[in-house]
Protein backbone atom coordinates (compact mmCIF):
# COMPACT_ATOMS: atom_id res chain seq x y z
CA UNK A 1 0.00 0.00 0.00
CA UNK A 2 2.81 2.10 1.07
CA UNK A 3 4.72 1.28 -2.92
CA UNK A 4 1.18 2.56 -4.47
CA UNK A 5 -0.01 5.13 -2.54
CA UNK A 6 1.25 7.89 -4.33
CA UNK A 7 -0.98 6.57 -7.56
CA UNK A 8 -3.95 5.34 -4.93
CA UNK A 9 -4.58 8.49 -4.28
CA UNK A 10 -4.35 10.73 -7.12
CA UNK A 11 -6.68 8.46 -8.91
CA UNK A 12 -9.37 7.73 -6.33
CA UNK A 13 -9.25 11.94 -5.67
CA UNK A 14 -8.93 12.81 -9.23
CA UNK A 15 -12.77 10.20 -9.58
CA UNK A 16 -14.30 12.10 -6.82
CA UNK A 17 -13.67 15.41 -8.65
CA UNK A 18 -15.08 13.88 -11.41
CA UNK A 19 -17.97 13.03 -10.16
CA UNK A 20 -18.61 16.20 -7.85
CA UNK A 21 -18.20 18.10 -11.40
CA UNK A 22 -20.76 16.07 -13.03
CA UNK A 23 -23.65 16.22 -10.21
CA UNK A 24 -22.85 19.94 -10.43
CA UNK A 25 -23.29 20.57 -6.23
CA UNK A 26 -22.01 24.02 -6.70
CA UNK A 27 -23.76 25.76 -9.65
CA UNK A 28 -24.03 29.00 -7.78
CA UNK A 29 -20.42 29.19 -6.20
CA UNK A 30 -19.39 28.20 -9.69
CA UNK A 31 -21.44 30.75 -11.51
CA UNK A 32 -20.47 33.43 -9.89
CA UNK A 33 -17.00 32.90 -10.58
CA UNK A 34 -17.76 32.30 -14.27
CA UNK A 35 -19.48 35.04 -14.92
CA UNK A 36 -16.78 37.24 -13.87
CA UNK A 37 -14.27 35.39 -15.77
CA UNK A 38 -15.68 34.75 -18.87
CA UNK A 39 -18.22 38.44 -18.82
CA UNK A 40 -15.83 41.20 -21.00
CA UNK A 41 -17.85 44.37 -20.57
CA UNK A 42 -16.91 45.33 -24.06
CA UNK A 43 -19.88 48.26 -23.48
CA UNK A 44 -23.22 48.45 -25.03
CA UNK A 45 -24.13 49.06 -28.82
CA UNK A 46 -25.06 52.55 -30.06
CA UNK A 47 -27.80 50.82 -32.01
CA UNK A 48 -30.35 50.23 -29.51
CA UNK A 49 -31.85 52.79 -27.41
CA UNK A 50 -34.66 52.19 -25.12
CA UNK A 51 -38.01 54.12 -24.30
CA UNK A 52 -38.55 53.95 -20.27
CA UNK A 53 -41.99 53.59 -18.91
CA UNK A 54 -40.66 54.75 -16.09
CA UNK A 55 -41.65 56.64 -12.96
CA UNK A 56 -41.58 60.10 -14.71
CA UNK A 57 -43.48 58.97 -17.41
CA UNK A 58 -46.47 57.92 -14.72
CA UNK A 59 -46.42 60.93 -12.65
CA UNK A 60 -47.24 62.26 -16.68
CA UNK A 61 -49.72 60.12 -17.65
CA UNK A 62 -50.86 58.50 -14.41
CA UNK A 63 -52.11 54.89 -13.69
CA UNK A 64 -50.21 53.25 -16.59
CA UNK A 65 -53.41 50.37 -17.25
CA UNK A 66 -55.16 53.91 -18.47
CA UNK A 67 -53.14 55.16 -20.93
CA UNK A 68 -50.65 52.46 -22.19
CA UNK A 69 -52.34 51.61 -25.40
CA UNK A 70 -53.34 55.13 -26.71
CA UNK A 71 -49.57 56.58 -25.59
CA UNK A 72 -47.92 53.18 -26.84
CA UNK A 73 -49.90 54.44 -30.54
CA UNK A 74 -48.66 57.55 -29.78
CA UNK A 75 -44.87 56.74 -29.22
CA UNK A 76 -45.10 55.02 -33.05
CA UNK A 77 -46.89 57.31 -34.82
CA UNK A 78 -43.94 59.73 -33.49
CA UNK A 79 -41.50 57.27 -33.91
CA UNK A 80 -42.51 56.77 -37.78
CA UNK A 81 -43.66 60.73 -38.27
CA UNK A 82 -40.41 61.09 -40.37
CA UNK A 83 -39.66 58.32 -42.92
CA UNK A 84 -35.97 59.43 -42.78
CA UNK A 85 -35.57 58.68 -39.34
CA UNK A 86 -37.58 55.96 -38.70
CA UNK A 87 -36.26 52.96 -36.64
CA UNK A 88 -35.28 49.76 -38.19
CA UNK A 89 -37.15 47.69 -35.57
CA UNK A 90 -40.21 48.37 -32.99
CA UNK A 91 -40.07 45.78 -30.01
CA UNK A 92 -42.50 45.95 -27.16
CA UNK A 93 -41.86 44.41 -23.50
CA UNK A 94 -45.47 45.07 -22.54
CA UNK A 95 -48.71 42.91 -23.17
CA UNK A 96 -51.94 43.87 -25.13
CA UNK A 97 -53.73 40.47 -24.16
CA UNK A 98 -57.23 40.95 -24.44
CA UNK A 99 -59.33 44.27 -26.25
CA UNK A 100 -60.14 46.90 -23.87
CA UNK A 101 -60.99 50.29 -25.67
CA UNK A 102 -62.31 49.60 -29.38
CA UNK A 103 -60.47 53.20 -29.74
CA UNK A 104 -56.98 53.10 -28.22
CA UNK A 105 -57.00 49.28 -29.57
CA UNK A 106 -57.64 50.50 -33.10
CA UNK A 107 -55.00 53.74 -32.90
CA UNK A 108 -52.34 50.85 -31.41
CA UNK A 109 -52.87 48.80 -35.06
CA UNK A 110 -53.40 51.12 -37.03
CA UNK A 111 -50.15 52.35 -35.60
CA UNK A 112 -48.15 49.41 -35.52
CA UNK A 113 -49.01 48.43 -39.05
CA UNK A 114 -48.00 51.91 -40.47
CA UNK A 115 -44.74 51.19 -38.84
CA UNK A 116 -44.24 48.02 -40.17
CA UNK A 117 -41.52 46.65 -38.34
CA UNK A 118 -42.69 46.18 -34.65
CA UNK A 119 -42.66 42.92 -32.27
CA UNK A 120 -45.25 42.50 -29.38
CA UNK A 121 -44.47 40.23 -26.52
CA UNK A 122 -46.27 36.94 -25.36
CA UNK A 123 -45.92 35.38 -22.17
CA UNK A 124 -45.49 31.42 -22.16
CA UNK A 125 -47.42 29.96 -19.01
CA UNK A 126 -45.34 26.74 -17.82
CA UNK A 127 -47.30 24.07 -15.90
CA UNK A 128 -45.81 20.75 -15.12
CA UNK A 129 -47.37 17.80 -16.52
CA UNK A 130 -47.19 14.29 -16.40
CA UNK A 131 -46.09 12.78 -19.86
CA UNK A 132 -45.29 9.57 -21.43
CA UNK A 133 -41.99 8.83 -23.37
CA UNK A 134 -41.54 6.85 -25.94
CA UNK A 135 -40.92 3.62 -24.37
CA UNK A 136 -44.28 4.02 -22.71
CA UNK A 137 -42.70 5.33 -19.12
CA UNK A 138 -44.59 8.18 -17.46
CA UNK A 139 -42.53 11.45 -16.66
CA UNK A 140 -43.05 14.40 -14.68
CA UNK A 141 -42.01 17.46 -17.54
CA UNK A 142 -41.88 20.80 -15.66
CA UNK A 143 -41.56 22.81 -18.72
CA UNK A 144 -44.76 21.55 -20.37
CA UNK A 145 -46.10 25.24 -21.74
CA UNK A 146 -49.97 25.26 -20.32
CA UNK A 147 -50.79 28.47 -22.51
CA UNK A 148 -49.10 30.98 -24.32
CA UNK A 149 -50.56 34.70 -23.36
CA UNK A 150 -50.81 36.56 -27.35
CA UNK A 151 -51.93 40.30 -28.34
CA UNK A 152 -55.31 40.78 -29.23
CA UNK A 153 -55.89 39.01 -32.30
CA UNK A 154 -55.85 42.50 -34.87
CA UNK A 155 -52.49 43.09 -33.05
CA UNK A 156 -51.21 39.77 -33.93
CA UNK A 157 -52.02 40.36 -37.39
CA UNK A 158 -49.99 43.63 -38.14
CA UNK A 159 -46.94 42.68 -35.62
CA UNK A 160 -44.45 39.95 -35.51
CA UNK A 161 -45.00 38.11 -32.07
CA UNK A 162 -41.67 36.88 -29.08
CA UNK A 163 -41.92 35.30 -25.99
CA UNK A 164 -40.82 37.77 -23.16
CA UNK A 165 -40.32 34.95 -20.21
CA UNK A 166 -36.46 35.33 -18.81
CA UNK A 167 -34.59 32.15 -18.33
CA UNK A 168 -33.88 32.20 -14.57
CA UNK A 169 -31.20 30.04 -13.42
CA UNK A 170 -30.69 27.27 -10.50
CA UNK A 171 -29.01 30.45 -8.38
CA UNK A 172 -31.68 33.05 -9.29
CA UNK A 173 -29.69 34.99 -12.24
CA UNK A 174 -30.45 35.09 -16.03
CA UNK A 175 -27.90 34.25 -17.60
CA UNK A 176 -29.64 32.42 -20.86
CA UNK A 177 -31.71 32.73 -23.28
CA UNK A 178 -33.79 30.75 -25.49
CA UNK A 179 -34.28 30.70 -29.72
CA UNK A 180 -37.70 29.29 -29.75
CA UNK A 181 -40.23 27.56 -28.13
CA UNK A 182 -42.62 25.11 -29.78
CA UNK A 183 -46.35 24.51 -28.79
CA UNK A 184 -49.69 22.95 -29.69
CA UNK A 185 -52.45 25.64 -30.02
CA UNK A 186 -55.18 24.37 -27.68
CA UNK A 187 -58.03 25.87 -29.15
CA UNK A 188 -57.09 24.73 -32.49
CA UNK A 189 -54.77 21.91 -32.30
CA UNK A 190 -51.83 23.79 -34.48
CA UNK A 191 -48.63 23.45 -33.90
CA UNK A 192 -46.92 26.64 -33.28
CA UNK A 193 -42.86 27.52 -32.82
CA UNK A 194 -42.48 31.35 -32.00
CA UNK A 195 -39.14 33.09 -31.12
CA UNK A 196 -37.87 34.96 -28.32
CA UNK A 197 -38.82 38.70 -27.98
CA UNK A 198 -35.13 39.24 -28.37
CA UNK A 199 -34.63 36.61 -31.26
CA UNK A 200 -37.43 38.07 -33.10
CA UNK A 201 -36.34 41.73 -32.61
CA UNK A 202 -33.09 40.41 -33.92
CA UNK A 203 -34.16 38.95 -36.66
CA UNK A 204 -36.30 41.44 -38.16
CA UNK A 205 -33.57 44.06 -37.84
CA UNK A 206 -31.07 41.61 -40.00
CA UNK A 207 -33.37 41.29 -42.49
CA UNK A 208 -33.79 45.40 -42.49
CA UNK A 209 -30.32 45.18 -42.77
CA UNK A 210 -30.03 42.42 -45.10
CA UNK A 211 -27.48 40.50 -42.84
CA UNK A 212 -27.12 36.84 -42.30
CA UNK A 213 -29.25 35.67 -39.02
CA UNK A 214 -27.21 34.11 -36.60
CA UNK A 215 -28.85 30.95 -34.53
CA UNK A 216 -26.83 30.05 -31.56
CA UNK A 217 -25.98 26.06 -30.73
CA UNK A 218 -28.67 25.48 -27.76
CA UNK A 219 -28.46 22.62 -24.73
CA UNK A 220 -31.39 19.99 -24.24
CA UNK A 221 -33.57 22.62 -22.69
CA UNK A 222 -33.06 24.68 -25.65
CA UNK A 223 -30.86 27.70 -23.82
CA UNK A 224 -27.68 29.00 -24.71
CA UNK A 225 -24.92 31.51 -22.31
CA UNK A 226 -25.33 35.01 -23.83
CA UNK A 227 -22.47 37.51 -22.39
CA UNK A 228 -23.74 40.76 -21.02
CA UNK A 229 -22.42 44.10 -22.78
CA UNK A 230 -23.66 46.46 -20.18
CA UNK A 231 -24.63 46.76 -16.77
CA UNK A 232 -27.97 48.03 -15.72
CA UNK A 233 -29.01 51.43 -17.12
CA UNK A 234 -25.57 51.35 -19.33
CA UNK A 235 -27.99 51.36 -22.65
CA UNK A 236 -28.67 53.88 -23.88
CA UNK A 237 -32.48 54.84 -22.75
CA UNK A 238 -34.90 57.89 -22.67
CA UNK A 239 -38.03 58.89 -20.51
CA UNK A 240 -41.65 57.97 -22.93
CA UNK A 241 -42.44 61.37 -21.65
CA UNK A 242 -39.26 62.94 -23.34
CA UNK A 243 -40.18 61.24 -26.66
CA UNK A 244 -43.84 62.07 -26.64
CA UNK A 245 -43.28 65.75 -25.86
CA UNK A 246 -40.76 65.87 -29.23
CA UNK A 247 -37.69 66.31 -26.28
CA UNK A 248 -35.94 64.11 -28.56
CA UNK A 249 -34.91 64.75 -32.22
CA UNK A 250 -36.49 61.84 -34.64
CA UNK A 251 -32.75 60.91 -35.58
CA UNK A 252 -32.30 59.71 -32.68
CA UNK A 253 -33.60 56.19 -33.33
CA UNK A 254 -32.59 56.46 -36.80
CA UNK A 255 -32.13 52.89 -38.29
CA UNK A 256 -31.97 51.77 -34.44
CA UNK A 257 -33.80 48.84 -32.44
CA UNK A 258 -36.31 50.68 -30.46
CA UNK A 259 -37.08 48.66 -27.29
CA UNK A 260 -40.39 50.18 -25.02
CA UNK A 261 -40.45 48.59 -21.68
CA UNK A 262 -40.93 48.88 -17.84
CA UNK A 263 -38.43 50.93 -16.39
CA UNK A 264 -39.37 51.62 -12.61
CA UNK A 265 -39.72 49.08 -9.52
CA UNK A 266 -43.18 49.13 -9.64
CA UNK A 267 -43.85 47.23 -12.61
CA UNK A 268 -42.07 44.52 -10.65
CA UNK A 269 -40.23 43.58 -14.29
CA UNK A 270 -36.50 43.53 -12.80
CA UNK A 271 -34.57 40.59 -12.59
CA UNK A 272 -31.10 39.88 -11.20
CA UNK A 273 -28.52 39.81 -13.75
CA UNK A 274 -25.31 37.43 -14.07
CA UNK A 275 -22.99 40.35 -13.77
CA UNK A 276 -24.67 42.58 -11.20
CA UNK A 277 -26.14 40.62 -8.23
CA UNK A 278 -26.26 43.57 -5.91
CA UNK A 279 -28.85 45.15 -8.59
CA UNK A 280 -31.64 44.31 -10.26
CA UNK A 281 -31.72 45.00 -14.69
CA UNK A 282 -35.19 45.54 -15.79
CA UNK A 283 -36.51 42.96 -18.18
CA UNK A 284 -36.33 45.53 -21.14
CA UNK A 285 -32.66 45.86 -20.68
CA UNK A 286 -32.30 42.23 -20.65
CA UNK A 287 -33.34 41.75 -23.82
CA UNK A 288 -31.18 44.45 -25.27
CA UNK A 289 -27.79 42.59 -23.51
CA UNK A 290 -29.58 39.10 -25.36
CA UNK A 291 -30.11 41.10 -28.97
CA UNK A 292 -26.27 42.76 -28.61
CA UNK A 293 -25.08 39.15 -27.68
CA UNK A 294 -26.83 37.68 -30.51
CA UNK A 295 -25.48 40.58 -33.19
CA UNK A 296 -21.98 40.29 -31.92
CA UNK A 297 -22.08 36.39 -31.49
CA UNK A 298 -21.44 36.60 -27.76
CA UNK A 299 -23.05 33.53 -26.97
CA UNK A 300 -22.08 30.38 -25.66
CA UNK A 301 -22.84 26.60 -24.40
CA UNK A 302 -21.77 24.81 -21.50
CA UNK A 303 -19.09 21.60 -22.45
CA UNK A 304 -21.02 18.19 -21.26
CA UNK A 305 -20.90 17.50 -17.44
CA UNK A 306 -19.19 14.20 -18.79
CA UNK A 307 -16.31 16.08 -20.47
CA UNK A 308 -15.94 18.70 -17.56
CA UNK A 309 -15.55 15.79 -15.51
CA UNK A 310 -13.22 13.84 -17.30
CA UNK A 311 -10.98 16.72 -17.65
CA UNK A 312 -11.22 17.62 -13.91
CA UNK A 313 -10.61 14.39 -13.00
CA UNK A 314 -7.25 14.07 -15.20
CA UNK A 315 -5.89 17.57 -14.17
CA UNK A 316 -5.99 17.04 -10.25
CA UNK A 317 -4.77 13.69 -11.50
CA UNK A 318 -1.75 14.47 -13.19
CA UNK A 319 -0.90 17.70 -10.88
CA UNK A 320 -1.71 14.80 -7.36
CA UNK A 321 1.37 12.88 -9.35
CA UNK A 322 3.68 15.53 -9.87
CA UNK A 323 3.44 17.16 -6.64
CA UNK A 324 3.25 14.00 -4.46
CA UNK A 325 7.49 13.72 -3.70
CA UNK A 326 7.91 17.63 -4.33
CA UNK A 327 8.54 20.06 -1.52
CA UNK A 328 5.81 22.37 -0.58
CA UNK A 329 6.72 25.85 -2.80
CA UNK A 330 6.42 23.77 -5.52
CA UNK A 331 3.36 22.21 -4.78
CA UNK A 332 1.65 25.77 -4.17
CA UNK A 333 3.44 27.24 -7.37
CA UNK A 334 2.43 24.43 -9.57
CA UNK A 335 -1.43 24.40 -8.49
CA UNK A 336 -1.38 28.05 -9.03
CA UNK A 337 0.28 27.94 -12.38
CA UNK A 338 -2.41 24.71 -13.33
CA UNK A 339 -5.25 27.13 -11.62
CA UNK A 340 -4.42 30.20 -13.86
CA UNK A 341 -3.63 28.60 -16.95
CA UNK A 342 -7.16 26.09 -16.40
CA UNK A 343 -8.96 29.57 -15.89
CA UNK A 344 -7.23 31.24 -18.65
CA UNK A 345 -8.22 28.41 -21.53
CA UNK A 346 -11.94 28.40 -20.07
CA UNK A 347 -11.66 32.52 -20.58
CA UNK A 348 -10.48 31.48 -24.22
CA UNK A 349 -12.87 28.58 -24.63
CA UNK A 350 -15.51 30.72 -23.81
CA UNK A 351 -14.65 33.45 -26.54
CA UNK A 352 -15.34 30.16 -28.79
CA UNK A 353 -18.13 29.78 -27.67
CA UNK A 354 -17.83 27.10 -25.02
CA UNK A 355 -18.32 27.23 -21.39
CA UNK A 356 -16.41 25.14 -18.73
CA UNK A 357 -16.85 25.57 -14.79
CA UNK A 358 -13.90 26.78 -13.12
CA UNK A 359 -14.84 25.41 -9.08
CA UNK A 360 -13.93 22.17 -9.60
CA UNK A 361 -10.44 22.10 -10.56
CA UNK A 362 -10.02 25.35 -8.56
CA UNK A 363 -11.49 23.55 -5.26
CA UNK A 364 -9.67 20.08 -6.00
CA UNK A 365 -6.44 22.33 -6.47
CA UNK A 366 -6.91 24.00 -3.28
CA UNK A 367 -8.19 21.02 -1.23
CA UNK A 368 -5.10 19.44 -3.11
CA UNK A 369 -2.68 21.86 -1.48
CA UNK A 370 -4.43 22.01 1.88
CA UNK A 371 -3.35 18.17 2.16
CA UNK A 372 -0.10 18.53 1.10
CA UNK A 373 0.05 21.22 3.78
CA UNK A 374 -1.10 18.67 6.39
CA UNK A 375 0.63 16.06 5.24
CA UNK A 376 3.86 17.74 5.04
CA UNK A 377 3.30 19.77 8.45
CA UNK A 378 1.34 17.98 10.68
CA UNK A 379 1.61 14.55 9.86
CA UNK A 380 5.55 15.29 9.07
CA UNK A 381 5.37 16.79 12.88
CA UNK A 382 3.83 13.51 14.22
CA UNK A 383 6.44 10.80 12.10
CA UNK A 384 8.93 13.67 13.61
CA UNK A 385 8.18 13.25 17.19
CA UNK A 386 8.31 9.30 17.04
CA UNK A 387 11.57 9.30 14.85
CA UNK A 388 12.82 11.44 17.90
CA UNK A 389 11.54 8.92 20.56
CA UNK A 390 12.91 6.33 18.61
CA UNK A 391 16.06 8.47 18.21
CA UNK A 392 16.35 9.02 22.21
CA UNK A 393 16.92 5.67 22.62
CA UNK A 394 20.14 5.60 20.49
CA UNK A 395 21.11 9.25 21.24
CA UNK A 396 20.81 11.48 25.10
CA UNK A 397 17.80 12.20 25.32
CA UNK A 398 18.75 16.03 26.18
CA UNK A 399 20.37 16.22 22.50
CA UNK A 400 17.39 14.86 20.79
CA UNK A 401 14.88 17.43 22.47
CA UNK A 402 17.45 20.34 21.75
CA UNK A 403 17.27 19.09 17.64
CA UNK A 404 13.10 19.43 18.40
CA UNK A 405 12.78 21.81 20.20
CA UNK A 406 15.65 24.76 18.62
CA UNK A 407 16.28 22.73 15.31
CA UNK A 408 19.47 24.61 15.13
CA UNK A 409 21.49 21.93 16.49
CA UNK A 410 24.19 20.79 14.26
CA UNK A 411 26.13 17.69 14.21
CA UNK A 412 29.54 18.31 13.84
CA UNK A 413 32.17 16.58 14.85
CA UNK A 414 34.10 18.56 17.64
CA UNK A 415 33.69 18.59 21.43
CA UNK A 416 34.14 21.35 24.47
CA UNK A 417 35.86 21.51 27.49
CA UNK A 418 32.93 21.07 30.89
CA UNK A 419 33.08 19.78 34.42
CA UNK A 420 30.97 16.94 34.71
CA UNK A 421 30.27 14.44 36.66
CA UNK A 422 30.57 10.63 35.28
CA UNK A 423 29.10 7.37 36.43
CA UNK A 424 29.64 3.57 35.12
CA UNK A 425 27.63 0.96 36.43
CA UNK A 426 27.84 -3.04 35.88
CA UNK A 427 26.76 -6.00 36.61
CA UNK A 428 28.49 -8.19 38.96
CA UNK A 429 28.16 -11.97 38.51
CA UNK A 430 26.55 -12.21 35.02
CA UNK A 431 28.90 -14.02 33.10
CA UNK A 432 28.30 -17.12 35.10
CA UNK A 433 24.76 -16.71 35.08
CA UNK A 434 24.45 -16.07 31.21
CA UNK A 435 26.13 -19.64 31.12
CA UNK A 436 23.27 -21.43 32.93
CA UNK A 437 20.06 -20.05 31.19
CA UNK A 438 19.65 -20.12 27.11
CA UNK A 439 20.15 -17.01 24.93
CA UNK A 440 16.77 -15.75 25.15
CA UNK A 441 16.95 -15.67 29.03
CA UNK A 442 19.87 -13.96 28.87
CA UNK A 443 18.87 -11.09 27.03
CA UNK A 444 15.83 -10.29 29.12
CA UNK A 445 17.84 -10.13 32.19
CA UNK A 446 19.89 -8.35 30.89
CA UNK A 447 17.35 -5.59 29.36
CA UNK A 448 15.68 -5.50 32.70
CA UNK A 449 19.05 -4.24 34.23
CA UNK A 450 19.78 -1.93 31.39
CA UNK A 451 16.11 -0.70 31.58
CA UNK A 452 16.58 0.22 35.61
CA UNK A 453 19.94 1.68 34.99
CA UNK A 454 18.42 4.03 32.12
CA UNK A 455 15.39 5.03 34.21
CA UNK A 456 17.18 5.78 37.21
CA UNK A 457 20.06 7.87 35.44
CA UNK A 458 17.37 9.74 33.27
CA UNK A 459 14.94 10.69 36.06
CA UNK A 460 18.25 12.57 37.40
CA UNK A 461 18.78 14.06 33.81
CA UNK A 462 21.64 12.12 33.50
CA UNK A 463 22.51 11.76 29.68
CA UNK A 464 22.55 8.09 28.49
CA UNK A 465 26.19 8.10 27.18
CA UNK A 466 26.04 3.85 25.81
CA UNK A 467 25.83 0.28 26.76
CA UNK A 468 29.18 -1.14 26.76
CA UNK A 469 28.07 -5.25 26.56
CA UNK A 470 26.49 -5.49 30.05
CA UNK A 471 28.19 -2.01 31.29
CA UNK A 472 26.40 1.16 31.38
CA UNK A 473 27.76 4.68 31.21
CA UNK A 474 26.67 8.15 32.01
CA UNK A 475 26.92 12.06 31.84
CA UNK A 476 25.96 14.46 34.24
CA UNK A 477 26.11 18.32 33.17
CA UNK A 478 26.35 17.58 29.31
CA UNK A 479 25.64 18.78 26.94
CA UNK A 480 23.50 21.39 28.79
CA UNK A 481 24.14 23.34 32.08
CA UNK A 482 22.76 21.33 34.67
CA UNK A 483 22.18 22.25 38.26
CA UNK A 484 23.54 20.22 41.06
CA UNK A 485 24.78 17.47 38.64
CA UNK A 486 27.35 15.89 40.66
CA UNK A 487 24.91 15.38 43.80
CA UNK A 488 22.73 13.96 40.78
CA UNK A 489 25.23 11.17 39.82
CA UNK A 490 25.31 9.60 43.18
CA UNK A 491 21.50 10.08 43.73
CA UNK A 492 20.91 7.98 40.30
CA UNK A 493 23.77 5.84 41.47
CA UNK A 494 21.95 5.00 45.14
CA UNK A 495 18.58 4.48 43.01
CA UNK A 496 19.81 2.03 40.89
CA UNK A 497 21.51 0.39 44.17
CA UNK A 498 18.14 0.14 45.49
CA UNK A 499 16.12 -0.21 42.68
CA UNK A 500 17.83 -3.82 41.99
CA UNK A 501 17.22 -5.67 45.27
CA UNK A 502 13.60 -6.96 43.74
CA UNK A 503 15.72 -8.15 40.54
CA UNK A 504 18.27 -10.12 42.77
CA UNK A 505 15.95 -12.10 45.13
CA UNK A 506 13.21 -13.02 41.61
CA UNK A 507 16.63 -14.18 39.78
CA UNK A 508 18.00 -15.72 43.16
CA UNK A 509 14.62 -17.83 43.32
CA UNK A 510 14.37 -18.52 39.56
CA UNK A 511 17.89 -19.70 38.90
CA UNK A 512 19.57 -20.02 42.18
CA UNK A 513 21.87 -17.37 40.89
CA UNK A 514 21.82 -13.89 41.87
CA UNK A 515 23.98 -10.57 40.11
CA UNK A 516 24.76 -7.15 41.32
CA UNK A 517 25.49 -3.60 40.00
CA UNK A 518 29.12 -2.29 40.91
CA UNK A 519 28.78 1.66 40.74
CA UNK A 520 31.62 4.59 40.03
CA UNK A 521 31.31 7.75 40.41
CA UNK A 522 33.88 10.70 39.71
CA UNK A 523 34.27 14.12 38.45
CA UNK A 524 35.99 16.91 36.75
CA UNK A 525 36.77 18.20 33.90
CA UNK A 526 36.02 16.13 30.33
CA UNK A 527 36.07 16.85 26.57
CA UNK A 528 32.30 16.45 25.55
CA UNK A 529 31.05 16.14 21.91
CA UNK A 530 30.70 14.35 18.94
CA UNK A 531 33.29 11.75 17.99
CA UNK A 532 34.14 9.93 15.50
CA UNK A 533 33.97 10.57 11.53
CA UNK A 534 31.51 12.22 9.16
CA UNK A 535 29.64 9.19 8.36
CA UNK A 536 29.77 7.43 12.08
CA UNK A 537 29.84 9.51 15.46
CA UNK A 538 29.48 9.10 19.06
CA UNK A 539 27.77 11.99 21.53
CA UNK A 540 30.53 10.97 24.22
CA UNK A 541 32.89 12.55 27.29
CA UNK A 542 36.58 11.12 27.20
CA UNK A 543 39.20 12.30 29.29
CA UNK A 544 40.93 11.30 32.92
CA UNK A 545 37.42 11.91 34.37
CA UNK A 546 36.00 9.19 32.33
CA UNK A 547 38.68 7.01 32.68
CA UNK A 548 39.13 7.54 36.61
CA UNK A 549 35.20 6.96 37.09
CA UNK A 550 35.44 3.65 34.89
CA UNK A 551 38.40 2.33 37.19
CA UNK A 552 36.04 2.99 40.13
CA UNK A 553 33.62 1.14 39.04
CA UNK A 554 36.18 -1.95 38.07
CA UNK A 555 36.69 -1.79 41.97
CA UNK A 556 33.10 -1.82 42.49
CA UNK A 557 31.91 -5.05 44.40
CA UNK A 558 28.09 -6.24 43.89
CA UNK A 559 25.87 -3.78 45.28
CA UNK A 560 28.81 -1.15 46.14
CA UNK A 561 29.09 2.74 45.24
CA UNK A 562 32.32 4.10 45.04
CA UNK A 563 33.38 7.44 44.49
CA UNK A 564 36.56 9.52 44.24
CA UNK A 565 37.71 12.25 46.72
CA UNK A 566 36.48 15.05 44.19
CA UNK A 567 32.53 13.74 44.39
CA UNK A 568 33.34 13.49 48.09
CA UNK A 569 34.04 17.14 48.70
CA UNK A 570 31.87 18.81 46.61
CA UNK A 571 28.83 16.96 48.28
CA UNK A 572 30.07 15.43 51.90
CA UNK A 573 27.43 17.22 53.89
CA UNK A 574 24.94 15.26 51.69
CA UNK A 575 25.91 11.82 51.67
CA UNK A 576 26.75 9.13 54.04
CA UNK A 577 30.26 7.46 53.47
CA UNK A 578 32.59 5.31 54.38
CA UNK A 579 36.49 5.76 53.50
CA UNK A 580 37.51 2.92 51.64
CA UNK A 581 41.48 4.21 51.58
CA UNK A 582 43.62 4.71 49.00
CA UNK A 583 43.80 2.44 46.05
CA UNK A 584 45.87 2.36 42.93
CA UNK A 585 44.22 2.97 39.71
CA UNK A 586 44.99 1.15 36.46
CA UNK A 587 46.95 3.73 34.11
CA UNK A 588 47.49 6.08 37.30
CA UNK A 589 51.07 6.48 38.43
CA UNK A 590 49.26 7.97 42.16
CA UNK A 591 46.76 6.51 44.30
CA UNK A 592 43.36 8.10 44.72
CA UNK A 593 41.39 7.98 47.85
CA UNK A 594 37.95 6.56 47.63
CA UNK A 595 34.92 6.70 49.55
CA UNK A 596 31.96 3.84 49.56
CA UNK A 597 28.23 5.50 49.79
CA UNK A 598 25.71 4.25 52.53
CA UNK A 599 23.18 6.92 51.92
CA UNK A 600 22.02 9.98 50.50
Amino acid sequence: MKKYLGIIIPIFAAILAGLLAVMDPLYSVDSFITDKLYTKLKGTTSNIIIVCIDEESVDAYGNYNKWSRAKTAELFEKLYEDPENAPAVVGVDVMFIADLNETDDAALVAAVKKAGNAVMATNVVYRGAVERNSDGSMVYNEQNISAVEVPFEELQEVSTLGFSNACIAKDGSVRYAMNDITYTDPDTGEVIEQDSLARAIYKEYQKVKGEEIYTPVVNAAGQFQFFYSGESKEFSHVSLVEVLNGNIPASAFRDKIVLLGAYAPGFQDAYQSAIDRGTNMYGVEIHANIIQALMQHKTAQNATKMAIGLITGIILAIYLILANRQKLVFVILEAVAIGGLYMLAGRILASKGIVIPQIYVLLSLLLAVAYYLIEKYVLEKIRRKRTLEVFKKYVAPQVVDDISKTGDFELKLGGEKRDVAVLFVDIRGFTPLSESLNPEQVVAILNEYLALTTKCILSHNGTLDKFIGDATMAVFNAPFDQDDYVYEAVAAAWDIKQGSQELRIRLEQEFGKTVGFGVGVNCGDAVVGNIGCDFRMDYTAIGDTVNTSARLEANAKAEEILISEYVYERIKDRIQVEQVGEIPLKGKSTKLMVYRVLGI
